[in-house]
């Protein structure tokens, strides 16, 4: 053996070795009834979609200092204008699938974390953490470590689940509010 091909062997080893001590996890730990029944419990709801606009987008982008990644906003809605919205974002490198509770003024009844795909940082699914957006609406941007304590850890994933409630309040008030 050579010794080129026996670096092209070392390397491809290597590589191997690597890739396979990477460890995927995925979590869920509600579908998105069950979050129905924790955030609206008793209240019939019934799905809906919408398609946002470029023009729309680009209001959300601005108001909330959120990228909006898709112009699809789905959930459920109830007749008195109660707002079960199922979105996803980022976490370090992984979707979190989330589900945001908005009542008729816009303000966050709940957050429950749906599915974590990461491989660490699922703090933020402590009801403790995520109460902290009870009551919380559209009149500021929310900020992590001003009005949202960050976990050590899951900074990532606190910031990111924080800029989705923020792109999903200012939805509410830009758009769903008015359909």
């Amino acid at each position: 053996m050579n010794r080129r091909n026996f670096n092209k062997i070392l390397v491809a080893s290597g590589a191997g070795l690597l890739l396979s001590g990477t460890k995927v996890f995925a979590k869920t730990y509600l579908s998105e009834q069950q979050a129905m029944q924790i955030i609206w419990p008793n209240i019939q709801m019934h799905p809906f979609s919408t398609t946002l606009s470029k023009e729309q987008m680009k209001f959300i982008k601005k108001s909330s200092k959120t990228r909006v990644r898709s112009n699809i906003v789905r959930g459920f809605r109830s007749s008195d204008n109660s707002w079960l919205i199922i979105d996803n974002v980022i976490g370090k490198h992984e979707h979190i699938d989330i589900a945001v509770g908005l009542d008729n003024k816009g303000l966050v009844k709940g957050v429950e974390i749906l599915t974590f795909r990461e491989s660490y940082g699922d703090e933020i699914i402590n009801p403790k953490w995520t109460a902290q957006f009870h009551g919380l609406g559209n009149d500021e941007v929310l900020k992590l470590d001003k009005h949202i304590k960050n976990i050590s850890g899951a900074t990532l994933s606190c910031r990111h689940v924080t800029d989705g409630v923020n792109r999903l309040t200012n939805t509410w008030d830009y758009v769903l509010r008015h359909i």
